[in-house]
């Protein structure tokens, strides 16, 4: 790890002013060190010579305000280099999550298979399969750039005394001694040669330390999430054994972290002394003879620790914050992941009305990296406004792979995805998303009300147009049922709610939405016959203008064309005529 990372800086914008502030206190303490050995040496020089204490008073009283600004000094540099760690954790929490939410559903589901980290790290890291999961981001996001604190309220003001302070008093020494100072200058240089011979170590120790964490927070967040299959299926305390065993790894990684650390600080301490005890001997041996003054002899062994102090210190808080500086490089090999898989071209005039333009699919194609096979191969498809489209086929056929492409959460690594005749790319994701609705085929809800899960898609639509909403998806009736309605709460992930329940509120949240586009990934799934037959009768009839985009297994439902994918390629596109079993709906 370097000792000081650039990138930091440049991303630490916001906390330059309380960095310039820690620079400044430093500085200070610098001069205060050296004031504070010059007027301890003469205190002490005249109470051997018996000075009384009546003419030290001043000298004393100087140095006791000297000892108190020392302190302020401190207690200063690492308030304002708290405060800056907590500006830059923000800014890089902020740029994290907007530029995870720019990379989309798929990088985050690990479909890169983690290939910027593969290629800067070797083959060390290829058993890193799995990308960046949810649950590493999340620690990376948290217990990772928390790390950051020791980074910048200890490791960056010792870093500016370690530069400063260790010259000073070598030119003070050198100006009073000159014997000293050149003891001092050919030892000094021992202690940082030692501390980067100890910190290649600690590079690599402290890497597998974190790995290991984002491994172990990402693969808990799973189990967790997934309990209920794993006790059903009995699989429980497998996942257990398993994290017992990552967390066993953790502890004997930190372990070595430590043993590095503490060994390392031996190290440093060990020179330290041995070459503060050859300056003492020196000194004392001159002194004896007479070839120096005591108070000479006194301020050069005052300020020879002092030349020393701040590296030993900087190599010992180097240790406390690898961890966040680990962390923060993750970080920045994430917001250095490109978003799109070519750059997006500039915006010129007003984008096209997918309500009122064609989209054309010309020969797309989909690769994921790590993956022998394309998710789509040379698919064609002409899409007009009001289209009522189902996508059949079986598992793996890309029919999710074409629907990440329409939302713009890949992008076309062949062809060319056409609306009006212009390059869809050419229109920012925000804006085109925004006249998307979707249902996935497991839709997210949030730890919010009923009503909130719905509005999401309409902050601003009134509850008449939620409660509209609702019945059009056929969940008014289990709302109703609710303790308090549309205002109860639905539980993190919606756990309070059936899995069919849940998807009725996703439909309700894509009716609300007034978007052209509509794209629903197996819509009545999980929904009961009566359930069904109402989502079925509102797309043929209040959706019917609106461009809609199906997945299904079974197309007993399907309205419109059908297309047929199997690996990829499209097979077969018909128009069939449904014949829909009469169930009684009521309003």
């Amino acid at each position: 790890m370097r000792p000081l990372d650039p990138r930091l800086l440049r991303y630490s914008a916001a906390a330059r002013g309380y960095l310039a502030v820690t620079v400044a206190l430093g500085l200070a303490a610098t001069a205060l060190i050296l004031l504070q050995a010059g007027l301890l040496a003469h205190a002490l020089a005249g109470a051997a010579t018996g000075t009384g204490v009546a003419v030290l008073g001043g000298t004393l009283g100087l140095l006791a305000a000297v000892l108190a600004a020392r302190a302020a000094a401190g207690y200063g540099s690492e308030v304002t280099a708290l405060r800056a760690a907590a500006a830059v954790k923000s800014q890089l929490r902020r740029a994290l999550i907007e530029h995870s939410l720019r990379l989309g559903p798929s990088w985050l589901a690990g479909a890169d298979r983690g290939a910027n980290r593969r290629a800067d790290r070797g083959a060390d890291s290829e058993a890193r399969s799995d990308g960046h999961r949810s649950g590493e981001v999340t620690t990376l996001a948290t217990r990772g750039l928390d790390g950051l604190d020791a980074y910048f309220a200890r490791y960056l003001p010792q870093l500016v005394l370690a530069c400063v302070v260790p010259f000073a008093v070598l030119v003070r020494v050198a100006l009073a001694d000159w014997i000293s100072g050149v003891v001092i200058g050919v030892t000094l240089p021992l202690i940082p040669v030692f501390a980067v011979l100890v910190g290649l170590h600690t590079k690599a120790v402290t890497r597998r330390q974190w790995r290991l964490l984002a491994l172990l927070g990402g693969h808990f967040l799973d189990v967790v999430e997934g309990l209920p299959t794993l006790k059903l299926f009995g699989r429980a305390k497998p996942q257990a054994e398993v994290i017992g065993k990552v967390t066993e790894e953790y502890r004997k990684t930190t372990m070595s972290s430590l043993r590095v650390a503490f060994l390392s600080g031996f190290v440093l301490e060990l020179a330290a002394a041995l070459a503060t005890a050859l300056v003492a001997v020196e000194v004392g041996l001159r002194l004896l003879a007479g070839h120096m003054s005591y108070q000479t002899a006194l301020l050069v062994l005052l300020l020879t620790p002092e030349a020393y102090l701040p590296l030993r210190a900087v190599g010992a808080q180097f240790h406390a914050s690898t961890e966040g500086a680990a962390a923060a490089r993750d970080v920045f090999e994430i917001l250095d992941t490109p978003a799109a898989a070519g750059p997006a071209k500039e915006v010129t005039g007003r984008s096209p009305a997918v309500r009122e333009k064609i989209i054309r699919l010309n020969d797309v194609g989909l690769a994921y990296r790590g993956r022998a096979r394309p998710a789509l191969d040379g698919v064609s498809v002409t899409i007009r406004p009001g289209d009522h489209i189902t996508l059949t086929g079986p598992s793996g056929a890309g029919k999710s792979s074409l629907l990440a492409l329409l939302l713009r959460f890949a992008e076309p690594t062949g062809g060319r995805i056409e609306v009006g005749g212009i390059d869809y790319r050419s229109i920012p994701a925000d804006e085109w998303r925004r006249q998307i609705a979707w249902v996935p085929q497991h839709p997210h809800l949030f730890a919010a009300t009923v009503a909130q899960n719905i509005a999401l898609a309409d902050p601003t639509a009134s509850p008449a147009a939620i409660a509209a909403a609702a019945r059009d998806a056929g969940a008014d009736a289990f709302i109703a049922d609710l303790p308090q309605g549309y205002a109860t709460q639905v539980g993190e992930r919606g756990l309070r709610l059936s899995s069919g329940q849940r998807q009725q509120i996703a439909l309700a949240r894509a009716f609300l939405r007034d978007a052209p586009l509509l794209l629903l990934d197996e819509p009545t799934a999980h929904l009961d016959p009566v359930s069904a037959a109402r989502v079925e009768e509102v797309l043929a009839t209040t959706m019917a203008d609106r461009t809609v985009i199906r997945v299904a297994h079974d197309d007993n439902w399907a309205r419109g064309r059908v297309l047929t994918l199997d690996q990829g390629r499209l097979r077969q596109a018909t128009v069939p005529t449904p014949v829909l079993t009469p169930v009684a709906v009521t309003s």
